[in-house]
């Protein structure tokens, strides 16, 4: 590699879940470094995650803005090539929007803003500023994924006639959010997570997944939200019936009080000559099931497991040692890391171009949780896409 990009990080401080995530995924193939962050809107805070993150004390600052204002006036060698952003959700449209406007490209947790209006204005400047945008809908990084969209769109499953995915946890089953658990309260606090709470948090991947695989677009949509732990301030549980084009029948199906459940996600599509099966948890396996011939198994790292047409697979071991969900977060990072490095050295992107969501599918996603919580409310039972 003829170059390291350097990063900055706003959220992410001491206690936060997904800010650790985000740098072992950030810096696993040795394309780019933590240089600066704001990590915390207490600022006595964001210098203890600075300290303990090993970061020049300079180059930790107590607000986003100063941040970006600061590092926009280093010199080239030395400020951020670009920001990632891990703040709740209530934080992601205006911390974005600022750095977009002075320049800096970004990486931000989804879902990408609290609207749908917030993530039309952030797709507007994307494309003003020209910079680029990646957001980290993970499951769309695994191996076995991406074999599964090769299939799907190569035709071989046959007209497509259902698509759905379960996603299954149990971590709100009793209610954490009383005890002052950091991750529930905001996750279930409608001023930081907006519209709607599971559906936001897990329902969002559920449509990227079948939107990233299959390419289909909705027509029609029928949900009913659910918030049946008591007390509770938002839904955390709901389900989506879907009507794509082609008259393909959809369902997502998701619930954060499922008890007893991890982290369930299974993908199944089914076709008129065949269907395909891919859970999270197991996520190195595809399930390929034909009409009249045997059931198929592909597996990560195998010449059954392989792309076509000069994709990256996305797998860094032989097949046999398992890879999961750091290295598919890695994915999404390394593609768009690869994109940065290739425009700062003025090289043409690669003919198949680059594999990470992007402000695009920032936008969908919020379009999808918009529609979700207007049907939920409403007395009809279908209502236009």
């Amino acid at each position: 590699m003829s170059g390291t990009l350097r990063y900055g990080m706003i959220g992410g401080g001491l206690g936060s879940f997904i800010g650790p995530v985000h740098r072992m995924a950030a810096e696993l193939d040795g394309m780019a470094r933590l240089v600066c962050g704001a990590f915390s809107s207490d600022p006595e805070r964001s210098y203890a995650s600075g300290k303990a993150l090993g970061l020049t004390p300079g180059r930790v600052y107590p607000d986003p803005h100063s941040m970006i204002e600061v590092e926009r006036d280093l010199p080239k060698e030395e400020r951020m090539d670009f920001v990632v952003i891990v703040t709740p959700n209530h934080l992601h449209y205006e911390a974005a929007r600022l750095a977009l406007e002075h320049g800096f490209d970004v990486v931000c947790d989804k879902p990408m803003t609290l609207t749908l209006a917030e993530a039309e204005d952030l797709r507007e400047i994307v494309k003003r500023t020209g910079r680029l945008f990646a957001l980290t809908h993970t499951y769309t990084g695994y191996p076995m994924v991406k074999k599964a969209r090769e299939l799907v769109r190569s035709g071989r499953l046959g007209r497509l006639r259902k698509v759905m995915v379960t996603y299954l946890q149990g971590w709100l089953s009793s209610y954490p959010e009383g005890k002052g658990q950091k991750q529930a309260l905001w996750r279930t606090d409608p001023r930081y997570a907006g519209l709607t709470s599971t559906m936001g948090d897990i329902g969002t991947h559920a449509e990227n997944l079948i939107s990233y695989v299959t390419g289909l677009e909705i027509r029609e949509i029928s949900a009913q939200l659910n918030t049946l732990v008591p007390r509770r301030k938002m839904d955390d549980d709901g389900s989506v019936i879907l009507r794509y084009e082609g008259d393909v029948a959809g369902a997502i199906l998701v619930s954060q009080v499922a008890t007893g459940e991890e982290n369930n996600v299974t993908l199944r599509i089914y076709g008129e000559h065949g269907g395909l099966e891919w859970n999270q948890m197991e996520p190195n396996t595809l399930i390929v099931r034909w009409e009249n011939k045997p059931m198929e198994i592909h597996r990560t790292g195998t010449s059954a497991g392989s792309l076509g047409g000069g994709h990256d697979p996305g797998n860094r071991l032989p097949a046999g040692h398992p890879e999961g969900f750091i290295e598919a977060f890695a994915n999404i990072y390394k593609q768009f890391e690869q994109a940065l490095l290739d425009r700062k050295e003025n090289r043409p992107p690669p003919p198949q171009g680059y594999d990470f969501p992007t402000v695009d599918d920032g936008v969908r996603g919020m379009r999808f949780l918009e529609k979700v919580v207007e049907s939920s409310r409403s007395e009809k039972k279908w209502l236009q896409y």
